[in-house]
């Protein structure tokens, strides 16, 4: 089973969130943190990361001697990676997004295989947490193939945790396009209502069944609550501000040894998630 952590915004407590159900787990888990511009599982689990690797995009490198100018790279590129100035043709591989549809339409051969760094994958352990995520590079503005690095990493035979990056972008949409369910984390204020609104319209679209956990589910109004029943939209668990969750946050500490009465309720939903994705 594949579950996937979200939220329409950053700052609900998604990585808490999904940290917590890998630890609260009565199976063989595997933890990977798709949040590759900024992952911060590790910060919480504290896994030892015995393996690394660099990964790569393929990109185009022009061959000047091959190349007539046709303009037909230019043209199939929709992210403006390929310019044209009369005979001199432009490439800018910080803008290329590895389509490789320059390389079925050059008929010249004119487009050599050259690659780019966007990362590095680190996978370990986290005591019987297996724990993989990504590291996008300092100025690389395309994740996605690193996020789909750490997606391939994916053991089938074990119950997978999905932390996938917050917002309804790109990201988020390739972190749950495979997820069995998503649970939303939001918080009861008018910021976290407007962008679950947005991430439940997106679960929607994709037809994947999901559920709502409100944070700080004390403070603010009871509009989510509202909305929510509104939208026949399961609210999974209601999880209360309290001081002590916060100084252990801050200490990098996670959410079922700050308050251990809560691994119970995270391990109930588990089954329950099993029992409803099972039918």
């Amino acid at each position: 089973m594949q579950i996937a952590v979200a939220s329409g915004k950053g700052g609900t407590g998604k990585t808490t969130i999904s940290t917590s159900l890998a630890l609260s787990a009565d199976t063989d888990v595997q933890y990977l943190d798709c949040d590759v511009e900024e992952p911060n599982g590790h910060i919480f689990l504290k896994p030892k990361l015995t393996y690394s690797e660099t990964c790569w995009v393929t990109i185009p490198k022009l061959d000047e001697s091959r190349c007539t100018a046709c303009g037909k790279c230019r043209d199939i590129c929709a992210f403006n990676a390929i310019a044209q100035f009369g005979e001199t043709v432009m490439m800018f591989p910080e803008m290329c997004h590895s389509c490789l549809g320059c390389f079925r339409v050059c008929e010249e051969d004119a487009l050599l295989e050259n690659r780019r760094e966007i990362g590095i994958l680190e996978s370990g352990m986290a005591g019987d947490i297996e724990f993989v995520h990504g590291r996008v590079r300092i100025g690389e503005a395309m994740g996605i193939p690193l996020l789909k690095a750490v997606k391939k990493k994916a053991d089938p035979e074990k119950l997978i945790i999905i932390d996938a990056p917050p917002g309804t972008s790109c990201p988020f949409v390739e972190s749950i396009n495979d997820a069995d369910y998503v649970i939303l984390v939001t918080e009861p204020t008018p910021f976290g209502l407007h962008d679950l609104k947005l991430a439940v319209t997106v679960l929607k679209n994709f037809n994947i069944p999901g559920g709502i956990i409100i944070n700080r589910s004390d403070l603010g109004d009871d509009r989510v609550q509202r909305y929510c029943e509104a939208e026949q939209i399961s609210i999974l668990m209601e999880i209360p501000f309290q001081r002590n969750i916060a100084e252990g946050y801050a200490r990098g500490q996670n959410l079922v040894d700050t308050v251990p009465e809560l691994r119970d309720s995270f391990r109930d939903l588990l089954e329950k998630l099993a029992l409803q994705t099972a039918k």
